[in-house]
């Protein structure tokens, strides 16, 4: 086995570096939805740092709640049908873990190109959630206007599963981990990835947005998050 592997196959660290790298496209994508949160409050409150800040956090507590949840889903998911099609994956000579070690390297490498500018096509792959997403969209709306943390936190929970490639991404280094706790961990790890840009929109909202449009700022994410999925692939283990 790779000695890469351990470090960056499936760990928490590489999932958390994911969240970070996954910034730029946080603050278009979340900006929106903060700025719904934030117009929804008091005046008094979106004045007011310090009242505001536990609201921002609590609707990212119920973000991160929803994408551990996907983890742990996936996990048992994956472990539940690789138990299933052991016998069919040992016939083709290759392992069930890196089979889905190799997805998830080619979607980070889609990502990298997508952050960079160079792919803009990948951003299809947030039609996948979709049809969930339209059930679950008029139960958030309805929390408008937040009033309370409880709402906040339940705003967080519904639009964490909105469609996001970069969300689907962490899913499926998740699914590597082949457990359905660890998959968890590995979706709480890079929900705190996101976790420092997604708090900064709600309180720094202009000077995020002009970050999120610095093109070079975009090209480094991206070539790192290419990087990161080259790693991935070469940490697969030979079969």
């Amino acid at each position: 086995m790779s000695l890469l592997n351990p470090l960056f196959g499936t760990s928490f660290l590489f999932a958390f570096f994911l969240g970070l790298l996954s910034a730029l496209h946080c603050v278009a994508m979340c900006g929106a939805i903060i700025g719904t949160l934030t117009l929804s409050l008091p005046k008094e409150v979106r004045e007011n740092k310090k009242r505001l800040i536990p609201f921002i956090f609590a609707y990212n507590l119920g973000r991160i709640t929803s994408y551990t949840t996907m983890g742990l889903i996936t996990g048992l998911l994956v472990r539940f049908l690789g138990v299933i099609s052991h016998d069919m994956v040992v016939l083709i000579g290759i392992s069930g873990h890196s089979v889905l070690q190799g997805i998830s390297s080619l979607i980070m490498l889609g990502t990298g190109l997508y952050i960079a500018g160079w792919f803009p096509r990948f951003a299809k792959v947030d039609r996948l959630g979709v049809p969930l997403w339209r059930k679950l969209e008029p139960l958030g709306r309805r929390l408008i206007p937040v009033r309370s943390l409880k709402q906040a936190f339940i705003f967080g929970t519904i639009w964490g599963w909105l469609p996001c490639g970069l969300v689907y991404n962490a899913v499926a280094v998740a699914a590597t981990t082949g457990s359905g706790s660890r998959s968890a961990l590995t979706m709480l790890a890079f929900g705190m990835g996101t976790l420092p840009t997604v708090m900064s929109i709600g309180i720094f909202t202009l000077w995020m947005t002009y970050l999120a449009k610095l093109k070079h700022l975009r090209h480094v994410a991206g070539l790192l998050m290419i990087a990161m999925a080259v790693i991935n692939l070469l940490a697969i283990p030979p079969s």
